[in-house]
């Protein structure tokens, strides 16, 4: 018999959404009900997909229309800390951000999370974030925890920092990141601890602003990128998926390019909010025109700050893709390094080069460069030859592109929204 399945991504975060759609997939595949909980400003995301939507806002009193740009508004703060090193940003953009994460913890219990989660009645909560909500640990029914991030979120001692683009082995790195993280970001763990307690609610012991499921928890590295822990995940709570990619429904016409037309194809996204980076996307729609390339570019919100009638023949911009069903036309993917295009890009079989701004995508950008799957680069200090030899490589290094189609078929294989519909499945049974 059927369960129903309430599923709580990060509030007003697509990337996440976007990911546990392919799980609920799975899941409905299986007889199970799933209903979705989001911001009011993610209203339709995914109803379109045929699920149930339930709403409530976990941020501070706004309309819909603002809180559909909230965070394209807090990427537009911070732009210029995006040059600067995942270090350097733990003091700006990261600090921020935790500040602004853990608000939205406060703000679920004043606006009744918990009664969103009574009218729903499920018998399993998903829940995708980064921070404890109090509604969700203390809900009559289990949890099971979403990882959509890299999976350095659940830490090791013998593994980067999460958010530091520290490389593997790089043991000076880690401990430069860490003292900056605990300068930065313990006083707003501390406040959030007292917060959690006056909830009756535990708070794990930092760095970290959420614990693992005691029931099950799910991460999406594919297994040739892991890292290599000291201590070894749980395999009974803690799934790999190994990617996980929804299904879109219909397949993409590429467009008509009027010169080279059959020349490779560069697919460029830097994701839900990267697209506020216009004047660097402009450069590298500048450079690539010159090339014999197709391009598609994706550029948001920013649609109406481009020239399209000047722009290079073999370029092609909207603001929006349906990036699940481009990317099997794709050579190389230009992208900012976020968890879901990075799995979605090595799912298909794509070389990444990934150009990081903020988050998961410093670790990602470094992790392709540690195990040979693509290239992590800087997103602003680099030549334009450096950029055409970085996709010269991508395009041609056989035992790059052969460490990538092996590890798409390896994700393929699994199937990541199946693998945890059946875990979630077996759970449920048990």
């Amino acid at each position: 018999m059927g369960k129903k399945i309430a599923v709580f991504p990060e509030p007003g975060a697509l990337g996440p959404v976007m990911n546990l759609v392919g799980i609920a997939q799975g899941l409905r595949s299986r007889g199970h009900e799933v209903v979705f909980i989001l911001e009011p400003g993610l209203r339709g995301h995914v109803e379109k997909y045929g699920f149930a939507e339930k709403y409530i806002s976990c941020m501070p009193p706004m309309s819909e229309a603002e809180q559909a740009k909230y965070w394209d508004d807090f990427m537009m703060e911070y732009m210029p800390t995006f040059r600067d090193s995942p270090t350097e940003q733990v003091g700006t953009y990261v600090k921020a951000c935790w500040e602004a994460i853990v608000d939205t913890s406060k703000w679920s219990v004043k606006n009744g999370l918990d009664k969103v989660l009574e009218e729903i009645a499920p018998d399993l909560i998903i829940n995708d974030n980064v921070t404890t909500y109090p509604a969700t640990q203390q809900a009559p029914c289990p949890w099971v925890r979403m990882v959509s991030c890299s999976e350095n979120e659940i830490p090791d001692p013998d593994i980067p920092p999460h958010l530091s683009g520290c490389s593997e082995n790089d043991k000076a790195c880690f401990e430069g990141y860490n003292r900056e993280f605990e300068k930065h970001i313990k006083p707003i763990h501390d406040d959030f601890r007292s917060f959690l307690e006056s909830c009756g609610c535990e708070c794990p012991p930092f760095p970290e602003f959420l614990r693992p499921s005691p029931h099950l928890n799910m991460l999406l590295y594919p297994e040739p990128l892991r890292f290599r822990r000291r201590q070894p995940l749980d395999d009974k709570l803690f799934i790999y998926l190994d990617g996980c990619v929804r299904t879109e429904e219909q397949a993409y016409t590429l467009p008509t390019f009027r010169e080279h037309a059959d020349a490779p194809l560069i697919y460029l996204s830097y994701g839900t909010l990267g697209g506020a980076d216009v004047d660097l996307i402009k450069r590298i729609i500048d450079l690539l025109g010159k090339q014999s390339y197709r391009v598609l570019v994706n550029v948001g919100e920013y649609l109406d700050q481009y020239d399209q009638a000047s722009l290079p023949a073999n370029v092609h911009i909207s603001n929006w893709y349906p990036q699940v069903a481009v990317l099997p036309h794709v050579d190389v993917f230009i992208q900012h390094g976020g968890n879901n295009s990075f799995n979605e890009s090595l799912y298909h079989g794509i070389p990444p080069l990934v150009m990081p701004f903020v988050w998961d995508g410093h670790d990602n950008a470094q992790r392709v460069n540690d195990t040979h799957h693509g290239i992590g680069m800087h997103r602003y200090h680099w030549r334009d030859e450096e950029l055409l030899e970085n996709i010269r490589i991508l395009l041609t290094e056989e035992k790059l592109r052969e460490n990538v189609r092996k590890t798409g078929e390896y994700m393929r294989s699994q199937d990541g929204k199946e693998k945890a519909a059946a875990a979630i499945d077996e759970f449920l049974q048990r």
